[in-house]
């Protein structure tokens, strides 16, 4: 319903706020991992970084928080790209498990964990072949593109032992 504002008889009172304002800042969940009036969105353009069965949702985006928070989900056995760049993240496991590689190291990760992940660190996270596995993930509005590990770079990784079962299956 649109209101003429010229027309005061039509006028909203001034200590409520038009109905469509607070569905913006209002997203209730539903079933499914959903957001009322959040689209879900492809993780990236397909062919460009490896990845499997995720999607993304952009839950909030305002200029005014200087930052965006996301959810992305992935289907059991899905993984994220293997990726570092100048921004950080702050990640909450919301929904089941997986395994996260941050730097030199590989953790197990489940619901309510949170993960920091600094500048410059190569990170991914994996779901388990069980369930499906989602998280929240905070960073900042304006950001670097991702890059991919070179061959040389991804040897490397791969030539840690500690690294080396996680990047297995790798391919770039």
């Amino acid at each position: 319903m649109s209101v003429d504002l010229k027309d005061k008889s039509k006028a909203v009172p001034a200590r409520a706020t038009p109905a469509r304002d607070d569905d913006a800042r209002f997203r209730a969940f539903a079933d499914g991992f959903e957001w009322s009036g959040v689209e879900r969105l492809p993780y990236k353009e397909e062919g460009s970084a490896p990845f499997k069965s995720i999607s993304r949702q952009i839950l909030f985006a305002d200029p005014k928080l200087h930052c965006e928070l996301r959810y992305f989900e992935m289907a059991p056995g899905g993984y994220s790209t293997l990726e570092r760049h100048e921004h950080v993240h702050a990640v909450m496991i919301l929904r089941g498990r997986g395994e996260c590689l941050l730097g030199n190291s590989v953790r197990a990760v489940k619901t309510n964990d949170l993960i920091s992940i600094p500048s410059m660190t190569w990170h991914q996270f994996k779901a388990s072949a069980g369930e499906p596995f989602g998280f929240l993930c905070m960073v900042n509005a304006e950001r670097d593109k991702p890059q991919l590990p070179s061959a040389d770079e991804l040897a490397s990784l791969k030539a840690d032992p500690r690294l080396a079962a996680f990047l297995a299956n790798y391919r770039s």
